[in-house]
């Protein structure tokens, strides 16, 4: 039994010996006809699959490759500390293409250094601009839109009585609590102007559904855009922003933003045409006045030249800071500031404040308080020939009869005679209605002279009126009333 299971082992191993050689034949043939040997027959025979190799070279080396990079998603997480990333990163809106953005594209690109003016001017606010995009979950493109209405210029002042960064007119500017006083202009505060704006963006977007009719609504008006939308509707026509039909201005509006929405998203053309690196930290913080202090006083508190600090508060009117008002602050400075004034024993404004005398003239006040006519008026915000009411607040410096300045709680009523009445006169009856019509005139200019403050009582209008009717003729002679103005609170002179 033994030699039997021998021989059958043996037998085995002869048959697979066979097999093998029988290979070695065959895989040429499977070669030529573009076939693979049978797996097994690889496995038995390994040598057949490796090249061909010389006595004295047994081994081969065979290249073992690394596995290729796994590609790395943006890790938003963590900012990077260049800004413009930071914004590209939020960028959201649709793009537009067409010409139009094609020919603003340019025409910024052929004028690098009115961009890197924009850019130094935006180095200020642009950081706390897209912080408040992103807190809102805006398209941080929109903080690009300074540069399209006001070329990032807080003092920019258009036709339309536009002011500020974001430039509100005074309508919309009120609508959105920005306070408007001869003490300040909240519409070239940085920071309420951009809250406002961006409330104002984030309630018209929600109204159309779609960014670039927003933006046509800010430039235009959310009334106009809509009565555009109703109009193309009724005629069975697409109400996309490029369907619509508006005005020039608006049709150009968007394009401008699109074409510098390209610029600085290409790091490459920056690079090319020498757009500055603005960091990603903050730039300015905020502090509130203790109580009244003058705009130099600040600025010399926050060791800064004067023409900065006001790059960044620009809405005052007056060359005093009230009480409790937010002053911004580089942030490097701010803990100067705080320090120096808590050691300031000094007054922290010179100015102070005067109610005017019965009979009392503005330029008799500037001789009083030691300055020029031109001084007060630009303290006051007061232009041309002038008379101020008798009661009425000015700023004056500090002196003998000068009172605290929070005692001035509203603007000086200024009073400017209007120009003297003309004489109006029917010639229906003959030439005595026009002479007694010239004496009525005559007698309501005289009173201008005498009387600059005081309005004619109604019923002795009326009897003059009365004096100078002769049969059918009538003469009207309208008695000259003086103006009660208010001093301008939008562009500061």
């Amino acid at each position: 039994m033994h030699f039997r299971n021998v021989l059958s082992l043996v037998k085995g191993f002869a048959g697979c010996a066979l097999l093998a050689v029988s290979s070695l034949g065959t895989a040429p043939a499977l070669a030529d006809e573009g076939r693979q040997p049978l797996a097994l027959i690889s496995m038995l025979s390994p040598a057949t699959s490796l090249p061909s190799a010389g006595v004295e070279n047994t081994l081969v080396v065979h290249e073992v490759r690394a596995a290729p990079a796994i590609a790395r998603a943006v890790d938003l997480t963590t900012q990077p500390d260049d800004l413009w990333i930071r914004l590209r990163n939020g960028f959201a809106m649709t793009n537009l293409n067409d010409d139009l953005v094609l020919y603003y594209q340019q025409w910024y690109q052929n004028r690098p250094d009115a961009l890197r003016r924009m850019v130094e001017r935006s180095r200020p606010y642009l950081h706390y601009i897209v912080e408040e995009l992103e807190a809102h979950g805006m398209p941080t493109e929109i903080a690009l839109l300074p540069m399209v209405e006001s070329a990032f210029n807080p003092m920019a002042y258009s036709r339309a009585h536009a002011s500020g960064l974001w430039q509100f007119i005074p309508a919309t500017g009120k609508r959105f609590n920005l306070e408007q006083t001869w003490w300040q202009d909240q519409r070239r505060d940085i920071v309420a102007s951009t809250d406002a704006a961006l409330e104002y963006l984030q309630t018209i977007y929600e109204m159309h559904g779609d960014w670039h009719l927003a933006l046509a609504s800010y430039n235009w008006g959310e009334g106009s855009v809509k009565r555009a939308i109703e109009k193309n509707i009724a005629r069975g026509l697409p109400t996309d922003y490029g369907s619509l039909t508006m005005p020039t201005e608006t049709r150009h509006y968007v394009p401008k933003l699109q074409a510098l929405k390209n610029i600085f998203n290409n790091a490459a053309l920056m690079a090319e045409l020498g757009l500055p690196e603005i960091i990603n930290r903050p730039y300015f913080a905020t502090v509130e006045a203790p109580r009244p202090m003058d705009v130099k006083t600040a600025a010399r508190l926050a060791n800064m030249p004067v023409d900065e600090f006001v790059a960044l508060n620009p809405s005052h009117n007056r060359p005093i800071i009230r009480a409790e008002t937010p002053v911004v602050i580089p942030a490097g400075n701010l803990a100067t500031f705080q320090d120096n004034l808590e050691k300031h024993d000094e007054p922290l404004t010179k100015w102070q404040a005067y109610t005017l005398k019965s009979g009392e003239k503005v330029e008799q006040i500037a001789t009083r308080f030691g300055i020029t006519l031109a001084e007060l008026k630009q303290a006051n915000g007061l232009s041309g020939k002038i008379r101020l009411r008798t009661g009425s607040t000015v700023l004056v410096p500090a002196g003998k009869g000068a009172e605290s300045v929070e005692s001035i709680g509203a603007e000086p009523q200024i009073v400017e005679p209007e120009p003297p009445a003309r004489k109006v006169a029917s010639t229906a009856t003959g030439k005595s209605s026009a002479k007694h019509a010239g004496k009525a005139a005559s007698s309501a200019k005289g009173s201008t002279k005498t009387r600059v403050a005081t309005k004619a009582p109604r019923n002795e209008s009326s009897k003059s009126a009365k004096k100078s009717s002769d049969g059918n003729t009538k003469a009207v002679a309208t008695a000259t009333k003086s103006k009660v103005a208010k001093a301008g609170n939008g562009r500061r002179s």
